[in-house]
C-alpha cells in the first residue's frame, strides 16, 4: 500500500508518548513492506535519523508559533478547540494540497487530533483513499477530567474554566472527525468507549500503545549511580497531567516517604519543564533534569518508578518503558487505565497520598519484591506491547476497514 502518515512532529527521536507511538507505527508498516510518505512539522531536518530509510518521501515544515494573544483571540473568535488550531497554517494546507494532488494514496492516517484538522482537506482531494484517525487520547474526556481536577484548587480556577470551554469545543470537533473518517483507532478500551458515541456504527478499533522492548532490556554500559532509594518519573514536562502529577506527589506524597526513608530522591526526567515546577528545583530531595538523550539510564537506576497521575487517558507509554526496563512501578488508577489485567497485576496501585506513599516505602524496603515485579512486568510487556505483536494487529484493522 501507499500510505500517507501525518504526525505533529517528526517521530524520531522517539522520546515521548506521541513520537513513540508514531515511530512504532511507521517502522512497523515499513517492515511489513508498505510505502510510507511522512508529512510532519519540525524545526530540524530528518537527515541523520532512520526516517529517510523508512520513508519513500518526507515533507516537513516549521511548526507555527502561536502567541498567547493569538490563542486568546482564537478563543474569543473561533469555535475550534485550541488543540485543533495549533498546527493549522496556510503553508501547511498548501503543502498538503500539493502533495495530495501530485500523489495517489491508498490510506491516509492522521496521528492525533491536532493533525485531524487536515482530514476534511484529504477527503476533498482524495475521496478514494481510506482515512484513518488514530486517536492518541479521547481528548474531550481528557479535558473534562483536567477541568474536574483543577476546579478543586482556587489557584487553578482560571485553568479549570479554560478546560471546560475546551472540553465542549473538542467534543464537537472530535465528533466531526470521527464521523468523517473511514476508521477510528483508539489506544485503549476505555478511550474506545468514550469515542464510540461519535460513530453511527459505534465501531472503534483498538491498538494499544507499544514500544520496541529490546531497546530497554540491557542496562547502559555506563550506569548512573544515583543512590539506594531512587524514585523516577519520566514524561514531557510541559504536559498538564504530568505537571499536576509531580506537583501533587511533591506536595502530598514525597514528605510522607522521606519521613520514613530520609535519603529518598526523586528524579523528574523529561523535556521542557513547566515554569510551575521551578519551585521543586530548590528541594534537596528532587532533581528536575530537563531534556535527556535517553531515559533508559534513569530507568535502570531507579529503585521504584512512580506514576502518580490524576488525569489523562490512553495507555501510558512511560509505564510500558519502565516495565520493559524491569522497574517496579507504583501508580494511580488513572495512570494504569488502558493496561491489560496481567500488566496491572504487577503494579502497586493507590490513589490516596498515604496509600501511594506506603506502597513506595514498602518497595524501597523490599528489594526482592521489586525484582520479582520487575521481572514479571518485563515478560508481559514483551508478549503484548512490543511492536512485533502490535503491527499485525494494525494491519488487521486496515483489512477490516477495507484496505490492505
Amino acid at each position: 500500500m501507499h500510505i500517507l502518515l501525518l504526525t505533529p512532529a517528526l517521530p524520531f527521536p522517539p522520546h515521548q508518548g506521541g513520537a513513540l507511538r508514531n515511530y512504532g507505527i511507521l517502522r512497523g508498516l515499513r517492515e511489513a513492506g508498505h510505502q510510507i510518505t511522512l508529512f510532519s512539522f519540525s524545526e530540524q531536518s530528518a537527515e541523520g535519523t532512520p526516517l529517510p530509510g523508512l520513508c519513500h518521501e518526507i515533507v516537513t515544515m516549521r511548526p507555527p508559533v502561536r502567541s498567547t494573544a493569538r490563542r486568546l483571540r482564537d478563543l474569543a473568535l473561533s469555535s475550534h478547540p485550541d488543540l485543533a488550531r495549533r498546527l493549522e497554517t496556510h503553508e501547511a494546507r498548501d503543502q498538503l494540497s500539493r502533495l495530495l494532488m501530485a500523489k495517489r494514496f491508498d490510506l491516509i492516517q492522521f496521528e492525533g487530533l491536532e493533525m485531524a484538522i487536515f482530514l476534511p482537506l484529504a477527503r476533498q482531494l482524495q475521496p478514494q483513499a481510506k482515512l484513518i484517525y488514530d486517536a492518541h487520547n479521547a481528548e474531550y474526556a481528557l479535558q473534562r477530567v483536567i477541568a474536574q481536577v483543577e476546579t478543586k484548587s482556587r489557584k487553578r480556577l482560571a485553568a479549570a474554566v479554560y478546560s471546560q470551554i475546551q472540553a465542549a469545543r473538542i467534543f464537537h470537533f472530535e465528533k466531526h472527525i470521527c464521523a468523517t473518517a473511514n476508521g477510528v483507532i483508539a489506544v485503549s478500551d476505555e478511550d474506545a468507549a468514550a469515542l464510540k458515541v461519535f460513530r453511527a456504527d459505534g465501531k472503534i478499533h483498538v491498538l494499544p500503545n507499544g514500544i520496541f522492548v529490546s531497546d530497554y532490556l540491557q542496562p547502559p554500559q555506563q550506569r548512573l549511580e544515583l543512590g539506594d532509594h531512587v524514585l523516577v518519573f519520566t514524561g514531557k514536562m510541559d504536559y498538564r497531567p504530568n505537571v499536576d502529577a509531580m506537583q501533587w506527589f511533591a506536595d502530598d506524597v514525597l514528605p510522607l516517604i522521606t519521613a520514613s526513608i530520609p535519603d529518598t530522591r526523586l528524579y523528574i526526567v523529561g523535556q521542557k519543564p513547566h515554569a510551575s515546577l521551578d519551585s521543586l528545583r530548590s528541594l534537596e530531595q528532587i532533581e528536575v533534569t530537563g531534556w535527556v538523550a535517553e531515559v533508559q539510564p534513569f530507568l535502570h537506576a531507579a529503585s521504584v518508578y512512580i506514576a502518580p497521575l490524576r488525569m489523562g487517558s490512553g495507555t501510558r507509554l512511560k509505564i510500558l518503558e519502565a516495565m520493559a526496563a524491569g522497574c517496579a512501578v507504583v501508580a494511580t488508577n488513572a495512570a494504569i487505565a488502558g493496561l491489560r489485567d496481567d500488566a496491572r497485576q504487577n503494579i502497586l496501585v493507590d490513589d490516596s497520598a498515604r496509600g501511594f506513599a506506603d506502597a513506595v516505602i514498602r518497595l524501597l524496603n523490599t528489594p526482592a519484591e521489586r525484582a520479582r515485579l520487575g521481572t514479571e512486568s518485563r515478560g508481559v510487556v514483551r508478549q503484548h506491547y512490543d511492536w512485533s505483536a502490535l503491527t499485525p494487529c494494525l494491519l488487521a484493522i486496515y483489512k477490516d476497514i477495507g484496505v490492505g
